[in-house]
């Protein structure tokens, strides 16, 4: 393995079309020419490597957008990433269909492993040249959503803040300031309505077309194919849904029942959910620089493979922490394939979210530094529902450290932590709901899809009361969720992952060190293996299973009725 990079000389050529066509025609005819087991490994270890090569192109361009949403270099690059992927897909695709047909597929399954390949079968479904416009408009009409979130300049408090800097007032112990803050947040999507309405029926339309290209009835078989659900389809998902409502959705109510008597107040209104207790919600004692020092701490506190791999990350500048204008919002974890090396974006804001988004994408990047070894570029990381699990269970796995952070606080962070777990999981099964709703529809107005939401929050979300927010009375909160407009169906992975968490984190209360031995050897399987097959290998059940739910949902019923 490498040593790993400084981000200042992580660099990416900017591929074309003609030079990444003639290094697959290369690798093609000498796959065709190989005639023992180690020479088809070298030609598909130089595939790896280009695959490798021009997903840390791809990467660091996206990054550079998202550090910089008005930056015109950074948007051109942007543009031409997204006009060039569909091509380069189709080159991969090619090759793939070359794999899974080869006569020499159980030699490369024994060497790869079988995951690679069910992989790949669902790769060749979700693409042909038919669809290549089609896809450098989707990304195009993302990029403008993501712009137009990052454009939000909100006066508040005799300041000018972005959708990120209004975090701490919706978090305010003041009840009229949150208020106040949801009104101005909510304004912004009002004025822009006609927008947000029109990019979402561009984007709808378009995704249904692409399906019917591939010959699918609508994106609802193709959004899964294209999240590689290689284990599970609809019919488990719908059960699962169904189970949250049985499960779930009580104690949810129960949790706002206690809530609205620790405020005070006989109404939890919308702008009331982010607050625990008349306190507020508790906040990080210190600034980034002092956050970070305190995480080296916690983690080599933990274990000593966490404790070095921060440690990596924070000398090698593999973070971006700070909130600022002109950035996206939101957080994620990126990795640079080239180099082995993982990178967290993020926005600090001052909340206690800032804890939680860090501690969660931590989880992501330390599941690829831990997996970056295995042999096969799909393995780097998991499906989508996999990867949460990582990222969900190392918030609860560092629940015995928030002292450090929170000081004499810490107590009320984790209890309202594991109560917004539980209020969570029906919110995230609502999202993907409501997202097969649409997609069943295509045809559907921007009103009717707004009924559509309210729905959904009908079923799953009972206690919401909005007052006068009158845009979310409407059928407006889904607008401010970036996967349903960007990455359509990923937002179950977050519940699904979240059932799993639960159980890590109800193991990690009999025996911790047992709980953490099985999180990492987790993370090193990375994704080698589908997301049943992982989940039961940490010895965990599987969110599809009865009762799967029922166990960890009583336990922490318990948990916070004794706290």
């Amino acid at each position: 393995m490498q040593t790993p990079i400084d981000f200042a000389d992580i660099i990416a050529e900017t591929p074309t079309l003609l030079t990444v066509t003639a290094e697959y025609q290369a690798i093609q005819r000498q796959f065709n020419q190989a005639q023992t087991s180690e020479q088809r490994k070298a030609v598909f270890q130089q595939w790896d490597a280009l695959r490798r090569r021009l997903s840390t192109w791809t990467e660091l361009t996206q990054l550079h957008f998202h550090q910089d949403t008005q930056n015109p270099e950074y948007k051109a690059a942007l543009d031409y990433c997204s006009e060039l992927l569909p091509s380069l897909t189709a080159l991969e695709v090619d090759l793939k269909r070359q794999l899974i047909h080869s006569p020499n597929r159980a030699e490369l399954e024994q060497s790869l492993g079988r995951q690679a390949f069910l992989l790949w079968e669902a790769d060749i479904t979700v693409f042909e040249r038919a669809i290549a416009a089609d896809l450098v408009e989707e990304s195009k009409l993302t990029n403008e959503y993501t712009e137009l979130i990052a454009s939000a300049k909100l006066a508040f408090q005799g300041e000018q803040v972005n959708l990120s800097g209004l975090q701490p007032y919706l978090q305010s112990k003041n009840r009229d300031i949150r208020h106040q803050a949801e009104q101005c947040r909510w304004q912004f999507f009002e004025q822009n309505q006609d927008r947000f309405d029109q990019l979402f029926d561009q984007l709808v339309k378009l995704r249904d077309r692409m399906a019917k290209k591939l010959g699918l009835e609508n994106y609802i078989a193709l959004g899964y194919r294209r999240m590689r659900r290689v284990d599970y389809d609809r019919t488990d998902v719908e059960r699962y849904r169904d189970q949250v409502v049985q499960e779930v959705v009580p104690l949810a109510i129960e949790l706002i029942q206690q809530q609205a008597k620790r405020l005070n107040i006989d109404t939890v209104y919308f702008w009331d959910e982010s607050v625990f207790d008349l306190q507020g919600s508790p906040a990080p004692i210190g600034d980034r620089d002092w956050m970070l020092e305190r995480a080296q701490e916690m983690f080599d506190a933990m274990n000593p493979s966490l404790g070095d791999f921060f440690g990596m990350m924070v000398e090698r500048h593999l973070l971006d922490l700070e909130n600022r204008p002109r950035k996206a919002g939101g957080g994620f974890c990126t990795s640079f394939a080239t180099y082995d090396v993982p990178y967290v974006f993020a926005n600090f804001n001052g909340t206690k979210n800032d804890v939680q988004v860090f501690v969660h994408e931590i989880g992501h990047a330390f599941q690829m530094w831990q997996s970056r070894h295995l042999p096969v570029f799909d393995y780097l990381w998991p499906t989508q529902e996999s990867c949460e699990i990582h990222s969900m269970s190392l918030e609860f796995l560092t629940g015995p450290q928030m002292e450090k952070f929170f000081g004499d606080r810490a107590d009320r962070f984790r209890s309202q932590h594991l109560a917004g777990t539980i209020l969570f999981l029906p919110y995230g099964v609502a999202v993907d709901h409501f997202q097969h709703l649409v997609y069943a529809n295509p045809e559907a107005t921007p009103q009717e899809r707004h009924q559509m939401w309210q729905q959904m929050e009908a079923r799953y979300l009972p206690w919401r009361q909005y007052g006068d927010l009158n845009y979310l009375n409407k059928g407006g909160l889904w607008q401010d969720k970036q996967h349903i407009y960007c990455s359509p169906f990923y937002y179950i992975d977050y519940t699904l992952a979240g059932c799993c968490a639960l159980q890590f984190w109800a193991k990690a209360q009999e025996d911790y060190s047992q709980a953490l031995a099985e999180y990492i050897a987790l993370c090193e399987r990375g994704g080698s293996a589908s997301f049943r097959e992982l989940v039961r290998s940490a010895n965990l059940l599987t969110p599809f299973e009865p009762g799967a739910l029922t166990q960890v949902v009583e336990k922490v019923r318990q948990t916070l009725k004794a706290g």
